[in-house]
Formats: structure tokens, C-alpha cells, sequence
């Protein structure tokens, strides 16, 4: 908190300049996950990719509910708060639209944000107010000791679930495509350099950006996703999406992704028969393509797509919410709260 006093009273004087390094992000609380948890790994390209993002410490704020992935605004040498179960993303809209100078960044988990705060993420997303959220997803509830979560696979057996879990699981990015998300995207806690680009494609993005992030919970659901992480299977079970660039794949890169009608299908590149002119070519301003792609997401056959969804503009909410509260005092003047509160009993509202 004294680096932060420090930095603000230095960004307050007139012509000054600062260059932060990913320590200046370090806070002075000792980082306490589990022994190899993905955690650690996202907390620390956070730290990286904040002094390229060219905001003073003292305007940004983290904002996490309930759940192993909430810790971190303890981590981070800047503003934070540390909610209740769920209820990150109502918070961090108040923060935002109280002060929209801030750049506000929610972390959340798939049981905190997927469950008991559902309701609120569907409402961040539609409403598009220009907040980062980072569902960091682990398919189990770990800090309450591994019950199965609103991802977890369909016959997860856990200590909730001895028999196997009966629920589908949620696919978070066709959650937040569905409830009009204008920023999608899918990364890993193994992949520093993608994690790293994605965090500053959301924080450039304009709106609500949404960034699921795979993460490895070595103690209750271990090995996840060693299928998109280990190097001799990854090639062939992820895809990444690059805006204008064909979807290819494999270790060979002899694989595609061709669309017969609007269904996804898997070709090979070997034979001639299938060129790479033929193949889908990946669009993130196109709304049915985004659906289409995160579609894949729990189909055997298919390989996981990582990168971004989806990147469409739309106007925020916060500058909507000022546009009307301009109209408003052009309508009817500033207003005076105390004379309204002391002027009787009463009130007429017209």
C-alpha cells in the first residue's frame, strides 16, 4: 500500500512518467495456493503483461467473489476487493460506473462465477460494461474440496458425486456468446505467451471482455486438460483461432477445419483431395461463426479452439448511462438532492 501512496503522489506531479516492471505488481502478501497450481502461473502474466498496458496502479482495480482463484487481489499491488460468493461482477459494475476512468478486472472460477453467480455474469455480458472478467476454470469446486462444478464433465465422480455427476456440463464461452458477449476468448495457465496475449487483447477491448482460462487444480482435478497442454498430444487436440488465417492443425500441420452446411468437420491436408483454400477461415467479428466454433468445445472428435471468439464493438454501457445523464440535466437542470430531501413528507414524481 506505500508503493501505491508512493506511485500515485509521483503520477500526480506535472510531466511525470511512470515504467513499471511485473515486481512493481507484487504485493507483499505471501502467495498462498497449492504446490503447483495454475494459479500461480496466471497471477504471474498478469503481473507481466500490467506495465504494458500504460494505466497508473492507482486506476486499477481487482475484483474477485469466493473460491481458490479469489485470492488474487490480494496479490496484486493495486486497488482490489475481495467480494462475497458470486457476486464479483455486481460489484465491479459499481465500481466501473461510479468511476470509469478505472481499467476494473474481475477473477472469478467456474463453481463462483458459473453457479451461485450466473445470474450477475449473464447480466455483465449483455449489458457490456467495460469490465475484464477471468473465469478461471479448473471443472471442480477446490477450495471447498473437490465437489463436482457447473463444468465438470458429465459422470464426474467426486465426494458430491460418488455415483458420477448427471448434470451437462456448461460450456462457459457459448454461455457468454449466448448472452451477448461483444469480447470471447480461451487460454491456458501452460501457455504463458497465449495467456499473455489474451489478457491484453481483453484489456484493449472496449466493453465487457470475457477470458476463460484453463487451469490446472492439481490436488482435486489433476490432469484435466493435460490434453491440450502436453507437447505430444497438443498439436493434434487444440486449434488457435487467428483472425483471417485458415483453421489448421495437427503436428504436421495437415489438418483443417471445413464447414459441410453449419456443421464443423475435421478434413485432412494429405491427400490432395482437400486444400487449404477449402478450409474455414476464421472470422472474430462474425457472431455465427463465434457459436459455431465454441460448439466444439465438448465434441471428442473435434480439437478444443483456443484464441478469441469472438471481438465485435458496441456501445458500453457506462458511456450510454453518462449520454442520458447529460440529456437528463440538459432536460431538467443539475438538480439539488438536499432541497429535494427537505422539501416536505412528500414528493410528486411527474
Amino acid at each position: 500500500m506505500n508503493n501505491l501512496i508512493e506511485n500515485i503522489s509521483l503520477q500526480s506531479q506535472p510531466g511525470s512518467k511512470l515504467k513499471y516492471t511485473a515486481k512493481d505488481f507484487q504485493s507483499d502478501q505471501e502467495v498462498r495456493w497449492c504446490p503447483g497450481c495454475g494459479d500461480y502461473s496466471i497471477l504471474a502474466q498478469a503481473q507481466r503483461i500490467m506495465p504494458d498496458i500504460g494505466i497508473p496502479k492507482h486506476q486499477i482495480v481487482f475484483v474477485s467473489g469466493i473460491g481458490c482463484s479469489s485470492r488474487f487481489p490480494y496479490y496484486m499491488d493495486t486497488y482490489g476487493f475481495h467480494g462475497i460468493h458470486g457476486r464479483a461482477t455486481a460489484i465491479a459494475s459499481g465500481v466501473k460506473l461510479a468511476q470509469p476512468d478505472l481499467s476494473v478486472w474481475v477473477v472469478t472460477g467456474d463453481g463462483d462465477g458459473m453457479s451461485i453467480g450466473g445470474n450477475h455474469l449473464i447480466h455483465l455480458l449483455r449489458r457490456n460494461i467495460d469490465v475484464n472478467v477471468l473465469l478461471f476454470n479448473n471443472q471442480i469446486y477446490g477450495l471447498t474440496k473437490g465437489q463436482y462444478s457447473p463444468t465438470s464433465e458429465k459422470g464426474k465422480i467426486t465426494k458430491s458425486t460418488p455415483y458420477g455427476s448427471l448434470d451437462y456440463p456448461f460450456n462457459p464461452a457459448s454461455l457468454a456468446l449466448g448472452a451477448s458477449a461483444t469480447f470471447v476468448a480461451r487460454t491456458l495457465d501452460r501457455d504463458p505467451k497465449h495467456l499473455q496475449s489474451i489478457l491484453k487483447r481483453a484489456h484493449d477491448h472496449k466493453g465487457t471482455s470475457f477470458v476463460e482460462i484453463y487451469q490446472n487444480c492439481n490436488v482435486f482435478n489433476d490432469g484435466a486438460f493435460l490434453q491440450f497442454t502436453e507437447k505430444e498430444t497438443k498439436d493434434d487436440s487444440v486449434i488457435y483461432l487467428e483472425h483471417g488465417k485458415p483453421l489448421v492443425f495437427g503436428k504436421e500441420k495437415d489438418k483443417g477445419i471445413r464447414l459441410n452446411g453449419f456443421s464443423p468437420e475435421v478434413v485432412s491436408l494429405k491427400d490432395g483431395k482437400v486444400s487449404i483454400h477449402d478450409l474455414l477461415v476464421h472470422n472474430e467479428t462474425d457472431t455465427t461463426l463465434s457459436f459455431i466454433l465454441a460448439d466444439m468445445t465438448y465434441h471428442s472428435h473435434m480439437p478444443r479452439p483456443l484464441g478469441v471468439f469472438l471481438s465485435i464493438e458496441r456501445p458500453t454501457y457506462e458511456s450510454e448511462m453518462q449520454r442520458q445523464i447529460e440529456f437528463a440535466k440538459e432536460k431538467r437542470g443539475e438538480g439539488n438532492m438536499a432541497k429535494l430531501l427537505n422539501s416536505g413528507e412528500t414528493w410528486t414524481i411527474q
